[in-house]
């Protein structure tokens, strides 16, 4: 799989240049680790894992072109055995429980030290599971609670546009791009944002975008349906 028999064949994924050289001179300081890909976008990605056929990926959470919520998916459809390390710029609450249940290994944030980055690689490159210590102990004390304390509230009462705004928040959008995408004023992208927090019973941004991560994750319908 890898042209260092003794080392984690590694590939790169990240649109941002300075960060991908960033992280291939650390790697490239480590004895365990090799690089041997790397790419700016989703498109990119797939070709160069197809190439490789590394050991393990690091992923940003957002591309250009694609986000890591439909990209962790077909990585792991096509490469079964790939340990996928997400790197993300948002909150670990937020989003890791979500990027492990579509089959991701691992989730790691950009301002983490150098340190832990490696212990995370290393523990994913392992065949382990790596969150922070708060973010495992969080998960453990929800688990303990049961299944209806963290039930979602009906999102029935909500038109098809703002469940269109809700899936766009639940992949890390903000007003202004929710509003590019969606062909709709910003100030109308926040109207929406205020009528699903009154419908849903939400009382800030913050829950909002908990509750869209884990109605997706939950299977929230496709629009139409």
């Amino acid at each position: 799989m890898s042209t260092h028999p003794s080392r984690t064949s590694v590939v790169l994924v990240d649109d941002h240049p300075v960060v991908r050289d960033g992280l291939a001179f650390l790697l490239a300081e480590q004895p365990d680790f090799a690089v041997v890909g790397e790419a700016a976008d989703a498109g990119g990605a797939l070709d160069v894992l197809e190439q490789a056929r590394p050991d393990v990926v690091v992923l940003d959470f957002t591309l250009r072109d694609r986000d890591a919520t439909g990209l962790v998916g077909e990585i792991r459809r096509r490469w079964p055995r790939l340990r996928v390390l997400v790197l993300s710029m948002h909150e670990e609450s937020l989003y890791a429980e979500r990027m492990l249940a579509l089959g991701a290994h691992g989730y790691v944030m950009k301002q983490e030290a150098p340190a832990e980055f490696l212990r995370a690689l290393r523990r994913v490159a392992a065949g382990e599971v790596h969150l922070s210590a708060d973010m495992s102990a969080r998960l453990i004390s929800r688990a303990r609670r049961g299944p209806v304390a963290g039930a979602l509230r009906p999102s029935g009462s909500l038109t098809e546009r703002e469940r269109d705004v809700l899936r766009l928040v639940a992949r890390g959008l903000g007003t202004q791009e929710i509003s590019r995408a969606l062909a709709m004023s910003p100030k109308t992208v926040d109207s929406h944002r205020r009528n699903i927090r009154d419908k849903l019973g939400l009382d800030n941004a913050r829950d909002l975008v908990r509750y869209a991560v884990r109605w997706v994750a939950d299977g929230a319908p496709e629009p139409g349906s």
